[in-house]
C-alpha cells in the first residue's frame, strides 16, 4: 500500500502551507545522505520519500487530487515525472542544504534536477551540482510539454457499456479532436490518461498527456449510487396493503415484473440482481433496487372518506 504523504511529513491533513514547508525543512537536513549519521542508503531513500511528498502537497491542484483520491489512486495516475514537473527549487534551496542532491538523486527525471533560463536567443538548461558557472544546451527530449485536462460528460448507459466519444479542445490556440474509448464500468471522477495528446513539448521535445476527466450527466428515470442503480415505483396505499405487481425498466432495455406482496411499507427496495453498472474488473456488476413509494391520497371523495371510516371502525 502506497504511504501517506501527510505521515512522510509528520504533518495534519488540514496543516498550512507554511506549516508542511516547515516541516519539510526540518525533515531535508535530518535526512540529507551526506549529513546524515548512520545508513546512507536509508538515509537517502528518506530524503526521496519527503522530497515527493512535499512536491505534491505543497502544489495546491496536486494536493487537491491528492486528497480526494488518495494515495494509491494518486499514484495510479501520476508518474514520478508528473509529479516533480513544475517543482519550485527556490523552495527547496532556502533551507540552506547542498543544492547538488536533487541533482544527484532526481537529475535523471525530465525537468527536475534543473533549471531553464534564456538567454543569447537560446534555450539552456542549468545543472545543478555542475561546475559552477557551466551550462549545457537543453535536450529537447527532456522537455517534456505540459499534461491537459479535459471534462468529458457521460451517461449512464455509457458508463455500463462502454462506448468511444470524440473529446474537442483548444491547445496552442488550435482546435483538436481525439477519440477516446471508454470502458465498460467507467464512473465519473475517473481519469483517462492518452499518452502524448497534451501541450507539444519544447524544441521538439515530447507531447505532454491528455487526462479525461468523467462527468456524469442526469437520468431522468435511474439514480446511481455506486455501481447500484435506483428507480422508483409509486403505488397507492390500498396496493400495498392487498399486494400488487408493477414493473421496472433496466438500462439493458428490458422491461421487469415484480411481485408486491401484501403488507409492502414505502420505501421497500426489491432487488434485481446485476442489472447495475459493472465494476472496472469487467468480472461482476452492482444491482438494480426498485424502490415502492406507498402514496397517501391527499383529497378524498365523499365516498371514499366513507369506506375508510368503515374500514377505521374495523380496525384497520
Amino acid at each position: 500500500m502506497a504511504e501517506d504523504y501527510y505521515q512522510i511529513l509528520g504533518v495534519k491533513r488540514d496543516a498550512s502551507a507554511e506549516e508542511i514547508k516547515k516541516a519539510y525543512r526540518k525533515l531535508a537536513q535530518k535526512y540529507h545522505p551526506d549529513k546524515a549519521k548512520g545508513d546512507k542508503r536509508q538515509a537517502e531513500e528518506q530524503f526521496k520519500k519527503i522530497s515527493e511528498a512535499y512536491a505534491v502537497l505543497s502544489n495546491p491542484e496536486k494536493r487537491k487530487e491528492y486528497d480526494e483520491f488518495g494515495s494509491q489512486g494518486f499514484q495510479q495516475r501520476y508518474s514520478r515525472e508528473d509529479i516533480f514537473k513544475g517543482f519550485d527549487f527556490g523552495e527547496i534551496f532556502d533551507t540552506g542544504i547542498s543544492d547538488n542532491i536533487f541533482s544527484r538523486l532526481f537529475g535523471g527525471l525530465g525537468g527536475f534536477g534543473g533549471r531553464q533560463a534564456r538567454g543569447g536567443g537560446r534555450t539552456r538548461i542549468f545543472r545543478y551540482g555542475g561546475v559552477p558557472g557551466e551550462d549545457f544546451e537543453a535536450q529537447a527530449q527532456h522537455l517534456k510539454g505540459e499534461d491537459l485536462q479535459v471534462e468529458m460528460p457521460i451517461t449512464l448507459h455509457e458508463m455500463a457499456f462502454g462506448t468511444e466519444k470524440l473529446v474537442s479542445f483548444t491547445s496552442n490556440g488550435q482546435s483538436v479532436k481525439v477519440s477516446v474509448k471508454i470502458p465498460p464500468g467507467a464512473l465519473p471522477g475517473k481519469r483517462l490518461r492518452i499518452p502524448g495528446k497534451g501541450r507539444p513539448g519544447h524544441m521538439g521535445g515530447p507531447a505532454g498527456d491528455l487526462y479525461i476527466k468523467l462527468r456524469e450527466q442526469e437520468h431522468p428515470v435511474f439514480k446511481r449510487e455506486g455501481n447500484d442503480l435506483y428507480v422508483d415505483r409509486h403505488i397507492r396505499f390500498t396496493e400495498a396493503a392487498l399486494g400488487t405487481k408493477v414493473t421496472a425498466p433496466t438500462l439493458d432495455g428490458k422491461t421487469m415484473s415484480l411481485k408486491v406482496p401484501p403488507g409492502t411499507q414505502s420505501h421497500t427496495k426489491m432487488r434485481l440482481k446485476n442489472y447495475g453498472i459493472p465494476f472496472a474488473n469487467g468480472k461482476t456488476r452492482g444491482d438494480q433496487y426498485v424502490r415502492i413509494i406507498v402514496d397517501t391520497p391527499t383529497e378524498l371523495t365523499k365516498k371514499q372518506k366513507t369506506l375508510l371510516e368503515e374500514l377505521t371502525k374495523e380496525g384497520l
